[in-house]
């Protein structure tokens, strides 16, 4: 038995006027200082206007958000009591905005209490409502929540089913003016999504379809974005894919390319949608013969012809190198800036995190450590994976 959760998907030009029709008395905005300086806040507060509600805004969530900003935001929560929760922004924003929901609903819990196996009984005080501002997280439609530990310098995977939002607004308009690098950044997050939806081991057949369209639709918008902002079908055509694979793998789970990719944010501070992107092709090339077969599926899909399923896994590999290279993205942590010095320093807590780490428990085929060490290795020097 399995599960496939999803919110009410609001999608399209024009999908943020859905706001000014929900019913109630005030809303507690989470964004960020960024979204805010864009107006982006202010064009929620209108449509918040026009449906009568008062609203508070927190602006204070940082990229990877800490523990401390999730405590800090769920209490200002608790003093203005909303029965709105909306969080607007990328990945950090929204999964901020779930934590803070739990921790307003449960001011007995803590953050890192936040899990799939403990009912929750949420929506006693408040619904959540997501509008995602990047096109790659997919937070708007899963349930997972990363948050980061400062102390001890690794990142979280948190959630349960009940903290998914009821309603995800899927407004391209808050992408037309999204900069290069980070429409590259967020879109390499999607894709590593779908990619890793369709061959974790938990895939099923709920999740097939939409991580085959999502990793399709990145392919093939992806450059078009980065390339010209202003390219409004690529806009929303990449928009549509984030949530897209947000739906696939949010009901299948993500796997080692995130496990690798979670434990590089928290040690160097990369940008989530980099840090995967950049461990994907190396995480396809070491899973490569125990999902053979689901990634020649996937190479098909995307127009790769191969001769067997062995050289389909290769040649996606090779193509998510070319994507990444033609969207100026890091095909090695050298090329990410990492210093020799700084990795040798950092491998053995990189190793730590990535074996901690939720995602890699199911992925096709689970390194140990000496093969994770390895892995950061390859990574490092760009080195195709070979063992």
């Amino acid at each position: 038995m399995w599960y496939f959760n999803s919110p009410l998907i609001v999608f399209g030009e024009d999908a943020l006027s859905e706001l000014a029709s929900i019913e109630g008395e005030r809303a507690f905005i989470v964004t960020d200082a960024n979204i805010a300086r864009l107006g982006f806040v202010d064009m929620v507060a209108e449509q918040l206007d026009a449906a009568g509600l008062q609203y508070q805004i927190f602006a204070e969530v940082e990229p990877d958000p800490s523990l401390e900003t999730v405590k800090r935001g769920a209490e200002q929560m608790r003093q203005f009591a909303p029965d709105w929760i909306i969080g607007l922004g990328g990945g950090s924003s929204i999964d901020a905005a779930k934590a803070m929901w739990v921790l307003y609903e449960h001011p007995e819990m803590v953050p890192e209490e936040i899990n799939p196996v403990v009912p929750l009984k949420l929506r006693e005080k408040a619904r959540l409502i997501t509008i995602p501002t990047t096109s790659g997280t997919g937070a708007e439609v899963t349930w997972g929540i990363v948050l980061t530990d400062m102390q001890e310098q690794r990142k979280l995977a948190l959630g349960s089913r009940e903290n998914m939002a009821d309603m995800a607004i899927v407004d391209p308009a808050f992408v037309a003016k999204l900069p290069p690098q980070i429409t590259a950044d967020t879109g390499m997050d999607a894709l590593t999504h779908a990619i890793e939806g369709y061959t974790v081991t938990w895939h099923n057949d709920f999740c097939d379809g939409p991580c085959l369209i999502a990793t399709k639709l990145t392919f093939d918008y992806l450059p078009r974005a980065v390339a010209d902002g202003t390219d409004e079908e690529a806009r929303e055509r990449m928009h549509n894919a984030a949530t897209i694979a947000g739906l696939g793998f949010g009901n299948s789970l993500a796997a080692m390319a995130h496990a690798m990719g979670h434990s590089l944010g928290a040690v160097f501070h990369i940008p989530h949608g980099r840090a995967v992107g950049l461990t994907l092709p190396y995480t396809v090339e070491f899973t490569g013969e125990a999902m053979a077969e689901r990634y020649a599926d996937i190479a098909r899909f995307v127009g790769i012809s191969a001769a067997s399923p062995q050289e389909a896994v290769q040649l996606l590999a090779n193509k998510i190198r070319e994507l990444a290279k033609s969207i100026k993205q890091p095909l090695s942590l050298q090329e990410a800036g990492i210093s020799k010095e700084q990795f040798e320093a950092a491998l053995p807590k990189l190793v730590e995190n990535a074996e901690c780490d939720a995602c890699l428990v199911v992925s096709a085929r689970c390194p140990d450590s000496a093969e994770l060490e390895r892995l950061y290795r390859y990574a490092f020097a760009g080195k195709p994976v070979d063992f």
